[in-house]
């Protein structure tokens, strides 16, 4: 290995057997490829970062990988290396985030789906917590549902684990005492209250409060509004510096009632928002009991067969026919071509409506990332390209 990632079509071949395809996707932190397990013929994901890279996470999330090994609705990582001047990570190959789904249905998902999503998504960072980790950096382009073509297609993972950190100890349980930080850890639209402003004597100073468990379902809560909505009261607001901005994002979200948040919209999402923001520093979640708000949002709309916004695209083919659209009003953009409009999430619904045959049914699976706008927005491309039926 040079100091150059490697040209797919030289037959690199890395960790003795994982041989490197195409390119899908870079970001600050380096380049990702498609690759092939040589020994099943398995496609699996390879990451690659410098090595003298001014934050290095390959490692540490490897490391979390393994924590995480045997959990569902993690992805198996399956080597960590290094070769010439890169570290080496690969993990599963999957499929498109939320975001991406989000996206495909117009910017809004139903009560339904986003009902089904909370009780999957919940039940992925309570696994997170078991393991004695807080996750930080909730938000939509970090759960992705599985490889289109496989049993998990419609599961919901979560990945990228660079941000997390042990709440306890893994022997003793005990906890992690109270602190407050200088420098915030996760994304600001979805970050808890405490996380921007922090409590206790330091205050008036702004220092950022140490996160646990209970700040992961605060911003749990804060994604399942932004489904909902299509957006939430404090996105867009204009400051001369980052800093600023991000206090006045927490000042938007303290200044915005639960009710107004969750207005029109089934009255357990607001209970699930008060919950999450009168949990104390160390207190345990009741998991189930907020699983249960959602499987009651399911009962009352007499509706829980499993298939999500996304499935009912395109009459009844699927997300993937979108984005095959996409690839092509991108290449009719080119030729100066109108482009074809995304279909609608009322579009979706009624070709739900208007479907003949009796759907399947699906089962429902139980290093500071505030750098820049341009570094999260790489890192959301690169998870949009983690899946064959985009490319």
């Amino acid at each position: 290995m040079t100091n150059q990632p490697p040209n797919p079509s030289t037959n690199n071949v890395v960790g003795v057997h994982f041989k490197v395809g195409k390119k899908i996707g870079e970001g600050s932190f380096g380049i990702i490829y498609e690759g092939t397990n040589l020994l099943n013929n398995q496609q699996v994901a390879i990451k690659f970062e410098p090595r003298k890279s001014d934050a290095p996470q390959l490692r540490d999330e490897y490391r979390t990988y393994k924590i995480m090994a045997g959990t569902e609705g993690v992805p198996k990582a399956y080597y960590f290396g290094q070769e010439g001047l890169h570290n080496i990570l690969v993990i599963d190959l999957l499929g498109p985030s939320l975001e991406d789904m989000f996206d495909y249905c117009g910017r809004k998902f139903s009560v339904k789906t986003v009902a089904m999503l909370a009780i999957s998504m919940i039940t992925r960072v309570e696994t997170i917590h078991e393991r004695d980790l807080i996750y930080r950096d909730i938000k939509p382009d970090n759960f992705l549902i599985g490889k289109p073509g496989t049993s998990s297609e419609n599961e919901v993972f979560v990945v990228d684990f660079g941000m997390a950190k042990a709440y306890r100890d893994k022997v003793t349980k005990q906890h992690i005492p109270y602190r407050e930080r200088k420098s915030l850890s996760g994304t600001a639209r979805y970050m808890s209250i405490n996380t921007h402003l922090g409590r206790g004597k330091k205050k008036k100073k702004r220092n950022i409060q140490e996160q646990s468990r209970r700040d992961d379902l605060e911003a749990l809560g804060h994604v399942f509004l932004y489904f909902l909505r299509g957006s939430l009261p404090w996105q867009g607001l204009k400051a001369a510096t980052n800093k600023q901005k991000y206090e006045k994002i927490g000042e938007k979200k303290q200044t915005t009632g639960i009710r107004v948040l969750c207005e029109g919209f089934p009255n357990q999402f607001v209970k699930y928002v008060q919950y999450s923001r009168k949990l104390g520093f160390d207190e345990k979640p009741d998991y189930n009991w907020l699983r249960g708000l959602f499987q009651d949002v399911l009962m009352h709309l007499d509706d829980n067969d499993g298939i999500y916004d996304w499935q009912l695209l395109n009459g009844g083919k699927g997300w993937q026919s979108i984005a095959k659209e996409k690839r092509q009003s991108r290449a009719k953009k080119v030729l100066g071509l109108p482009p074809i409009p995304p279909q609608t999430q009322d579009e979706a619904t009624k070709a739900h409506q208007t479907l003949q045959e009796p759907t399947k049914h699906h089962n429902l699976s139980s290093n500071n990332n505030m750098n820049s706008n341009t570094s999260r927005n790489a890192w959301s491309k690169v998870k949009s390209l983690l899946t064959c039926g985009i490319f």
